[in-house]
């Protein structure tokens, strides 16, 4: 009983994936149609190439020189025409499968990019990507070949044993005596199939995974002499890897052997069939030659039948991975009007940004990271968020994003007149924002600045870097603004990354500025000067800043503290922060 429920759970999962995957053969349905057509057509060239050599070898038996010159003009014939329409069907499955593959990835990518922020994050990267490059690429081409292999395979069993039937009904029997076997063995073959594949895809996951990490954090690596256990923990997941393929290798080569006995068994059956017609006169040498051909296709192409199943199965959960993120709860620009109008009104310094009783708890935690909290920010002004670590700024700083929404209470972004708005992906474009982390990207300064203003001249990314006290460095470069920065900006050191990562905030021009950390590796003077030029450069601009550094609060109208128990005290400025 259990073992049923099993099988049917199996069945329901990958029907559930496949009816999914539908959705891409509708769109290409015409393609996927033209290919399988041409298929059916060259099996039935083949199968009449079998028949056709039946007659030359009878033919040539019986010397009739006519029958000989037409059977061998119609077997090359057809051979040569089953070559021809063999290359235009790869062709088309070429390009059909390109374009598939193409459209795959582009949407899967946007899902990714679009899924609410807390839960794309629960992926690793590592695994992300093996989806979008490995299970994708299988994906992609199970669309265009696997339904073309059902009918083609089809078409090609009952043409053969159509012709078979025609000539002798015991030997079409005998050639479908191990159909039973393979069909019962494609059952078990199914569910482990799926258990491997899914284990295999996972622990790939895991070696892009590290191996993007060690990459990542390379400096840190070499700095503390890691190389070897770094070398040697690969080298483990890369033996983990081994063991899994060689347990489905192990697998597939003893299903594949059980199958070719039995395959063996059903042609030397069908051979000794024909042998004793041949040596009783009721066949002739040409129809020998075709049932030795035709009942290793039947037999052949039963097998290939069956084992479209396990297939099936391969794909499916493929297509399952795929399916898990592109429905992961998405993020949508449905208050884009609102926050437009917002947006206009904050060029008038008609904006500011309100905590109403705020209480927020990450989803797979108990525990509140903030609790009841209020703060509130004019135009115009600078905060101050401020705590040890780990105790929730970072957090504050994801609910005015809009990246994570309030357990309880609510962020809004309020103009003079009343109007308001909750933070959300439509809010964004309220604010500009300075990671803690260095976030720069390969290209050019001028690629990454102009990320987020795409139409920014060449004199609006130099004013900017002006205000990030960045210019100085930059314009010393030889290639200037267009020179190349490196893979999370390796070319700069820390500093310098950072300032280029401020300079782009401020290229945005948003009203409110996010900045996390973001002088943190700024010595005290460089810290004042790009503050200083940040205020002077718009004095209707809101700030919010996270840090440890005291020197950052006498910029400060208000600095929040965030306790322990996630509850925030206020403070005033020049007078109180030596309380905090």
């Amino acid at each position: 009983m259990m073992r049923k429920v099993k099988y049917t759970k199996l069945f329901s999962e990958v029907f559930t994936e496949w009816k999914w995957l539908l959705r891409y053969v509708k769109k290409y349905l015409r393609s996927i149609a033209l290919h399988i057509a041409i298929g059916i057509l060259g099996i039935f060239m083949g199968l009449g190439t079998s028949v056709a050599s039946k007659y030359l070898i009878d033919a040539v038996v019986s010397h009739n020189q006519e029958t000989i010159v037409y059977s061998a003009v119609l077997a090359i014939g057809l051979a040569v025409s089953q070559i021809i329409i063999n290359s235009v069907s790869s062709r088309i499955i070429s390009k059909t499968g390109t374009k598939i593959n193409t459209e795959i990835r582009s949407e899967f990518f946007a899902d990714m990019v679009t899924s609410d922020w807390e839960s794309i994050s629960a992926y690793h990267s590592g695994d992300l990507i093996n989806r979008l490059e490995g299970d994708i690429s299988s994906v992609s081409n199970g669309i265009i070949a696997f339904l073309p292999n059902v009918f083609t395979r089809i078409a090609q069993f009952v043409g053969a044993f159509g012709i078979v039937l025609y000539y002798d009904a015991t030997m079409a029997i005998i050639a479908l005596l191990g159909s039973p076997v393979v069909f019962f063995t494609s059952r078990f073959m199914m569910k482990k199939i799926r258990k491997y594949n899914k284990r295999s895809r996972e622990t790939n996951g895991k070696i892009i995974s590290y191996g993007e990490e060690t990459l990542q954090n390379i400096q840190m690596v070499k700095a503390f002499g890691l190389v070897e256990q770094y070398a040697d923990n690969f080298k483990k997941l890369l033996l983990e890897y081994r063991s899994v393929k060689l347990e489905h290798d192990k697998f597939s080569i003893l299903m594949s052997m059980c199958l070719s006995l039995v395959g063996l068994a059903v042609s030397y059956s069908c051979y000794g069939w024909g042998v004793w017609q041949l040596w009783n006169g009721v066949i002739s040498y040409g129809t020998m030659t075709l049932f030795i051909s035709l009942s290793s296709i039947l037999t052949s192409s039963f097998s290939s039948i069956v084992s479209l199943a396990p297939s099936a199965v391969s794909i499916a959960t493929c297509a399952g991975r795929i399916k898990e993120i592109s429905e992961l709860a998405k993020e949508n620009d449905a208050d884009a009007q609102k926050a437009n109008e917002l947006l206009e009104k904050a060029k008038n310094g008609q904006i500011s940004v309100c905590a109403e009783n705020v209480s927020f708890k990450y989803k797979k935690s108990p525990n509140y990271v903030l609790k009841n909290t209020d703060f509130y920010v004019r135009c115009g002004e600078t905060v101050a968020i401020t705590g040890p670590s780990g105790e929730g700024k970072t957090t504050i700083l994801r609910l005015l994003l809009g990246l994570v929404a309030p357990t309880d209470g609510k962020i809004v972004f309020l103009s003079s007149d009343g109007t308001s708005l909750g933070a959300s992906y439509s809010t964004r474009r309220l604010c500009s924002y300075v990671p803690q982390s260095n976030d720069i990207t390969s290209g050019t300064i001028a690629e990454n600045l102009r990320a987020v203003r795409p139409d920014a001249e060449d004199s609006l990314i130099i004013d900017a870097l002006k205000t990030a006290d960045a210019w100085d460095f930059v314009s010393n470069l030889p290639d200037g603004i267009y020179s190349e920065v490196g893979e999370r900006g390796v070319n700069f050191s820390e500093g310098q990354a950072q300032r280029i990562s401020i300079a782009r905030a401020v290229l945005r021009s948003a009203p409110v500025l996010i900045m996390d950390e973001a002088t943190s590796a700024l010595d005290y003077e460089t810290e004042a000067r790009v503050l200083g030029n940040i205020m002077m450069s718009d004095p209707n601009k809101i700030c919010i800043i996270t840090t440890h550094r005291s020197s950052m609060l006498k910029y400060c109208n208000r600095i929040y503290r965030i306790n322990e128990d996630g509850s925030v005290n206020i403070y005033g400025t020049s007078n109180e922060t030596e309380e905090i």
